[in-house]
């Protein structure tokens, strides 16, 4: 494979990839009985390496032995199920440069960007090794005499995660960090394609539960396409379905996991504002929609696709922005300096594309940008388009480092435009106005679960919960109290006398 023949690719054999690899883990075993895909490198489209994905027949036999690992796993407890996350961080440690080069070559996204994904996952072992000594539960005054109520949380048993390739790796890591101190086992289905993270990330944590002597199917992982993702969601054996993703495959997910009475945790899509202010630091705005917008060329969830500028600071706003775009390095994501690599796939780049036309048709006009790169990988260039609020597109999450400027004159009116669209992940306003900061935060103010202020939309921390309202899904990942949703909650009363009393008064008989 080429991939394999480059010099700059010999990290690839450290992470313990070949140039032909089986794509599920099951049971202590590699193996993939499924279709063999090709993993691509979306600078180039040259491809890195295969990949034999794995069937339902795989899927059964890994299942199964998830789902007698997570017995023995869930016995074990919380700080030592700490202990066993805090060694995969320091293994990812040791491999986070490699690992992050991975991300960059398969995913696309530039190298210090590849880097950071996979320090967010060590980041989130470190806040699960705290939380497995603070799984706390409540101790609840009763009205009865000699009783006492408590609440205590247990485990829920296998927890099924679905990732997406924007962020391909740690996605996972918000979920399995916490789901494994709470006691789950974990059943991971990667994206299609971004295979070779996948199988990476897998083998540096079967690695530590091999070390340890534990059952191989505590983690369990599949490459495949949307046969295994049904697979999970109809499993009942699967309590809890974390899936990333569209809004529309994401209802389709959630509808099946409903029918079987189970959970979901949705992270779907999002059509995020920044609101600059007539009060604003221009400077720290633009500098924060730049990286907001073009940040992962246009492919994160949380990715400013719109900007709202007040009109006495528009033109100067969109004068130094515009000024800035034309200076952006686009290139190889592996290559130093660059801050624009490739979308993800050819057909991300006939997206880009078609999106174009659509917003000239609805009468935008293109300020810069506009147009694909000729090459060999999927470039485009950095857009930025003045249209009105009210266009179809405008409502639309366009996956590609597109941004719609708008026109306000009024805080309201601002808020009213953010608020707009059928997503409700991140927002954000530029201001020094306390009155205009308490506003934007508060129940007048955005309907995003994430309500920044200035900062960009994108760049979340791990200590808070993620997630949106709206047709971003509604689910909170990651920090916070976000570990509850992991795991089972008992309220238990306990009568230590020798009377029965009963609650409300109810004297019966």
């Amino acid at each position: 494979m080429a991939g394999f023949a480059k010099k700059e690719h010999q990290f690839l054999a450290d992470l313990g990839l070949a140039s032909r690899n089986s794509g599920c883990f099951v049971n202590g075993s590699w193996k993939g009985s499924g279709p063999v895909v090709t993993s691509l490198n979306p600078s180039n489209n040259q491809v890195i390496a295969e990949v034999a994905e794995g069937s339902i027949q795989d899927y059964e036999e890994g299942m199964q032995a998830c789902y007698d690992a997570s017995k023995i796993w869930m016995q074990i407890p919380a700080p030592k199920r700490g202990e066993i996350v805090r060694q995969i961080g320091d293994a990812l440690r040791a491999k986070l440069n490699q690992l992050g080069r991975l991300v960059s070559l398969e995913m696309g996204k530039i190298l210090p960007e590849g880097i950071g994904e996979v320090q967010e996952i060590i980041d989130m072992c470190d806040y699960a090794v705290g939380l497995s000594r603070q799984l706390n539960g409540s101790i609840i005054p009763s009205e009865r005499p000699n009783h006492m109520m408590m609440e205590v949380w247990n485990p829920l048993g296998i927890v099924g995660v679905i990732t997406a390739f924007n962020f391909p790796c740690a996605v996972l890591g918000w979920n399995a960090c916490i789901a494994l101190v709470c006691g789950n086992s974990v059943v991971w289905k990667g994206a299609p394609t971004t295979p070779l993270i996948t199988i990476a990330m897998t083998k540096i944590v079967a690695g530590v539960l091999e070390r340890n002597n534990l059952p191989a199917g505590i983690f369990t992982a599949f490459c495949g396409g949307a046969e295994i993702g049904q697979a999970i969601a109809d499993d009942a054996r699967v309590p809890l379905v974390s899936f990333t993703g569209s809004t529309k495959v994401g209802l389709a997910v959630q509808q099946k996991v409903n029918s079987r009475f189970g959970k979901c945790l949705l992270e779907l899509s999002g059509n995020n504002a920044i609101i600059v202010m007539d009060d604003a630091d221009v400077q720290l705005a633009v500098r924060s929609v730049l990286f907001a917008a073009v940040g992962t060329a246009g492919q994160r969830c949380t990715t400013c696709r719109r900007l709202l500028l007040h009109e006495s600071i528009y033109e100067t706003v969109l004068e130094q922005l515009t000024e800035v775009y034309k200076q952006v390095r686009i290139g190889d994501a592996l290559e130093n300096g660059t801050l624009l690599g490739p979308l993800h796939t050819p057909a991300s780049r006939e997206n880009f594309i078609k999106g174009i036309q659509a917003i000239k048709s609805q009468g935008g006009k293109i300020v810069t940008g506009g147009s694909i790169i000729e090459s060999k990988g999927n470039f485009v260039q950095p857009t930025i388009v003045e249209i009105s609020s009210d266009a179809p597109v405008v409502k639309e999450e366009l996956f590609a480092p597109v941004l719609y400027v708008l026109k306000f004159n009024s805080l309201k009116e601002a808020i009213e435009i953010n608020n707009s669209v059928p997503q409700g992940l991140s927002s954000s306003i530029f201001t020094r106005r306390p009155e205009i900061i308490f506003k934007w935060i508060g129940p007048h103010g955005s309907d995003c679960g994430i309500v920044n202020v200035n900062i960009p939309t994108n760049g979340a921390e791990i200590g808070g919960a993620f997630g949106g309202e709206k047709a971003t899904g509604g689910g909170r990942e990651a920090g916070s109290d976000s570990w509850k949703q992991y795991m089972r909650r008992a309220t238990c009363t306990i009568n230590y006398g020798s009377e029965l009393p009963l609650a409300q008064g109810i004297n019966f008989g």
